[in-house]
């Protein structure tokens, strides 16, 4: 995965690249382009320890602090998909849109299934569970993904944690 910005400014911090100095306000939105997966929408947010490529986070909307995606039903809030390896006090870009490359638990994905937070925190799977579901997210593999396979394409648009369904 190698986006690069398509926005029309300068200093764009690379999308792949965390930092210590905050190089664009929180929140800032911007577009980038991959040659295999095509464009995409990036946040930039605060990072959180242990975070790594392709771990789902949610964030806040009004502070942009992160948190991996929780394990339980209780959470309803905006997700995104970590690109870099943004630990705490650093700041990075988080996907928000377009196809995005996901962690997932070690289970088998069958094509164009709805997306779950698994029990792993931070990690996605395709097994029903009770107010965990990730809305605006669908795996966009055409066909089933083995489960040794730690990642999956995620068609994302926003997604959300579904929340307090039970």
């Amino acid at each position: 995965m190698t986006f690069v910005p398509v926005e029309n400014q300068l200093g764009i911090q690379p999308i792949a690249v965390s930092s210590t100095v905050q190089n664009h306000p929180l929140g800032t939105i911007v577009r980038a382009y991959d040659p295999t997966l095509g464009q995409g929408e990036f946040i930039y947010l605060l990072g959180l320890a242990n975070t790594v490529v392709g771990l789902s986070v949610i964030y806040n909307a009004t502070t942009f602090q992160t948190a991996l995606t929780p394990n339980t039903a209780q959470t309803a809030a905006p997700v995104g998909v970590a690109m870099s390896a943004n630990v705490a006090s650093q700041y990075g870009w988080y996907q928000i849109a377009g196809l995005a490359t996901m962690k997932k638990t070690a289970v088998q994905v069958a094509p164009q299934s709805k997306i779950f937070q698994s029990a792993t925190a931070g990690r996605i799977f395709a097994t029903s569970t009770a107010g965990l579901q990730i809305l605006g997210a669908r795996g966009a593999n055409l066909t089933t993904v083995t489960s040794t396979t730690s990642t999956l394409v995620v068609l994302i648009n926003r997604p959300a944690m579904q929340g307090h369904i039970t």
